[in-house]
């Protein structure tokens, strides 16, 4: 799979974080040429079965590979923090109306994006052969990770360019979310690809609960689009889609990655 593999430090946690890159064949038989980046969260369930916690990974570089029209890019895969993911992906606490046992989760993802515009891009447009504009720096991610995306995206308009939103936890504080999305507007040429899945939360105990979460989440997408469509983003540079029977899962997530791929490849 030729993962390279790098250790960059975090000051807000004092701690190095590991980050993964992998180039595409065309970057290995060339010398002058230069590629898009795609920066994936939640590194351990993006290239490897084994590694992720629910045993099925993204399985990006197959899908990758399976679409012959693909722009040769550079994916880098940025591990999470095991027992700090949620703190990591939300720049807000978590709303108590949801979770009131957990009104300390969160909170942390300004300094998570900070470091990755800061550290992480600076250092793969060093060490690698990159177009750094954002029109070819791509985001990504699911769940809190397509949380932490969709509000770096607005954090940093200049600096990422087309976002693929997953399964959007916006639930997790919708408010201040879409307070800060509204205030926030994309650059005028970004793409958006939302994704979410009608059972998102399939198999909870309480069928009423589970029926309202699986709302929640489709409200959720809904609503970011909406808002992405009343700044002005064009409404061909978006893709929202809501896909009956889908769960919250790597599995649908990785069936979508190359829709992903093509919709923001294509002109």
């Amino acid at each position: 799979m030729n993962l390279q593999e790098h250790y960059l430090y975090q000051d807000y946690y004092q701690e190095n974080r590991r980050i993964r890159v992998w180039l595409p064949e065309e970057y290995q038989a060339s010398v002058t040429e230069r590629f898009g980046v795609l920066y994936l969260h939640d590194g351990q369930n993006v290239f490897i079965d084994e590694e992720s916690y629910v045993g099925h990974s993204w399985r990006v570089i197959e899908a990758y590979n399976e679409h012959h029209h693909r722009p040769p890019m550079i994916i880098v895969g940025i591990d999470n923090h095991p027992e700090k993911r949620l703190d990591e992906y939300s720049p807000w606490q978590l709303d108590p109306t949801h979770h009131s046992q957990m009104t300390t989760a969160g909170g942390d993802g300004s300094h998570y994006g900070e470091w990755l515009v800061k550290v992480v891009k600076p250092f793969i447009d060093q060490e690698y052969r990159t177009l750094v504009a954002a029109e070819h720096t791509w985001l990504a991610g699911s769940s809190m990770g397509g949380f932490i995306t969709a509000y770096l995206a607005a954090k940093y308009p200049t600096v990422f360019g087309k976002i693929g939103v997953f399964s959007l936890a916006a639930w997790f504080n919708e408010g201040a979310f879409l307070e800060f999305i509204k205030a926030h507007p994309l650059a005028k040429n970004t793409k958006v690809y939302v994704q979410v899945g009608t059972e998102e939360t399939d198999g909870l105990a309480d069928p009423e609960l589970e029926q309202r979460r699986n709302q929640q989440y489709v409200d959720c997408s809904l609503n970011y689009y909406a808002a992405l469509l009343a700044q002005g983003v064009p409404i061909e540079n978006t893709w929202l889609r809501i896909m009956v029977g889908e769960k919250h899962h790597e599995q649908y997530w990785a069936q979508h990655f190359g829709e992903f791929i093509d919709f923001m490849s294509a002109n």
